[in-house]
């Protein structure tokens, strides 16, 4: 406790040293597109960078982040983009990118290495520099709500192969991969975003399944590795971010890179330790980078400073418990040390190989990844029925650019499935059926085997209507009685291809 007195009578400057520690181990999200006054002066005082969220999309991206390394000339700039339903980039009209599920499907290690030199191309043409990606989850449970198509596949080897030809993608595009969501975060129905998952699954079969992509990318040098707030019962009662065991495996493999937390404002933290408890136990824990989230999070709830409140929360907790001694300054300082290698390796000139100019065909990626069954015939403009699931915090599933592309600006029509009871249904069914006015009906669904609402409209549509095919952005359905396009992503790219095939374009 001498430590903890000495800091106290040091007043200011002992204040300002731990701020200074802390903050070489945060990394915030921010409302807006310029450079607040408060992220400006933490960047000066050694913050260790930002992450991009929607809001902060513009056509000065790259102003943006060059006024943030005027600050912090070390900063790391994040950004979770994914491709495929998952981007922040392309939040305003979708995804240009195929995603994991289509690679998968297609299961070509030379495309999905494509994507990913692509991806760090277009986020290092904005000034960042970490991709929140590629996910490592083997999606084993199709009940999944927060994984699913962001995954490659529910195959562990099929997973590790696309996991590793994307992070050297990435790589070799002087970008850093992160790899996410460690241990594993397939094998869950429940979202981290609203609740703590619990895996009640053999230890054994996450080593032998779940770990496996993680271990590749590893083996293949990935930069960072992103936890996942889950519960494994087997490894203790607190969630991996918060586990010195569950992060103590990715040493024991080899792993020298930086360990990033999840984002610490979703509610399996906050509403358990909070974010200020969140970021002292992960990082004692020994996660060396801790993100703390998207401060439009709370949607409505959100405060006018909430950007600023949850770093503050971060770091002030930080600080107390260095403080106090119960988080030592040797450990913050060994995550920093780790924070600041990787900001230097990115800092250094691009090779004229991680510059490449290779022409990347993503629209012929895409393509070549649909698949269709029931035995579809080419018809004109079909009338579209966006029936998917709302949108969550992680996955905008139900982004109006998927319908708009797929009805090419044509009049369609929303029905929240989960709303309608059977007389309902029978109505909402009716009512569409009379605005499509003859044309074929295209049933965008993404939730057909596990949610019996989404099914049952499906035979709803079906039974009254002579024309009708599922447009599945979902996970691969089993039969539905329609023929249906396998799109497997909730993207721009992915609904314009899905109308090329109902109308029949030729290619």
């Amino acid at each position: 406790m001498a430590e903890a007195n000495d800091d106290v009578s040091e007043g200011d400057a002992g204040t300002a040293e731990l701020e200074r520690l802390a903050n070489a181990v945060l990394w915030p999200g921010f409302y807006g597109r310029t450079v607040p006054a408060w992220l400006d002066a933490a960047l000066h005082h050694g913050l260790a960078g930002v992450v991009y969220f929607a809001q902060n999309i513009g056509p000065d991206l790259a102003a943006l982040s060059a006024g943030i390394r005027a600050a912090n000339p070390q900063a790391l700039i994040g950004i979770d983009e994914e491709g495929g339903s998952v981007t922040r980039l392309e939040a305003a009209t979708g995804s240009t990118l195929p995603g994991a599920a289509q690679l998968g499907a297609l299961d070509d290690v030379a495309a999905t290495e494509a994507t990913g030199a692509e991806l760090a191309r277009r986020v290092r043409a904005v000034g960042a520099d970490v991709v929140l990606g590629p996910v490592a989850d083997v999606n084993t449970d199709p009940r999944n709500p927060v994984i699913g198509v962001r995954a490659f596949g529910a195959d562990a080897d099929l997973v590790s192969r696309h996991v590793v030809a994307t992070v050297e993608g990435i790589q070799a595009g002087g970008v850093a991969a992160c790899v996410k969501h460690f241990p594993g975060h397939g094998d869950t129905h429940v979202d981290s975003h609203h609740d703590l998952p619990r895996i009640a699954v053999d230890p054994a079969d996450i080593e032998r399944v779940h770990l496996a992509p993680f271990r590749a990318a590893i083996a293949a040098g990935v930069d960072a590795v992103m936890t996942a707030h889950i519960v494994v019962p087997a490894w203790g009662e607190e969630p991996a971010t918060l586990n010195p065991r569950v992060l103590g495996m990715l040493r024991g493999a080899g792993f020298e890179g930086v360990i990033i937390t999840d984002a610490l404002d979703m509610a399996a933290i906050r509403e358990s330790v909070g974010i200020g408890g969140g970021g002292v136990l992960a990082l004692a824990a020994g996660a060396d980078l801790l993100c703390i989230g998207n401060p439009t999070n709370p949607g409505a709830a959100a405060l006018p400073d909430q950007d600023e409140h949850d770093y503050r929360t971060a770091r002030d907790a930080i600080v107390a418990a260095l403080r106090n001694g119960s988080l030592s300054r040797e450990r913050v300082a060994e995550a920093g040390a780790r924070v600041a290698r990787l900001a230097a390796k990115l800092a250094a000139p691009a090779s004229a190989e991680a510059a490449g100019t290779a022409a990347y065909d993503g629209p012929g990626i895409v393509r070549r990844a649909l698949r269709v069954r029931g035995g579809l015939t080419t018809a004109g403009a079909p009338f579209v029925v966006d029936a998917r699931r709302s949108s969550t915090l992680a996955v905008d599933s139900a982004a109006g650019y998927v319908s708009e592309a797929l009805a090419a600006g044509a009049a369609r029509v929303r029905l929240d499935s989960a709303r309608l009871d059977e007389a309902r249904r029978g109505a909402a069914v009716d009512a569409a059926l009379a605005q499509a006015e003859g044309r074929r009906i295209a049933l965008l669904v993404d939730r057909i085997d596990t949610d019996p609402a989404q099914r049952a409209l499906v035979t709803a549509f079906a039974a009254r209507a002579v024309d009708v095919v599922a447009v599945n952005v979902g996970l691969p359905a089993e039969d539905v009685g329609v023929p249906v396009i396998e799109v497997g992503s909730a993207s721009r790219i992915g609904a314009e291809l899905a109308r090329e095939r109902l109308v029949g374009i030729a290619r």
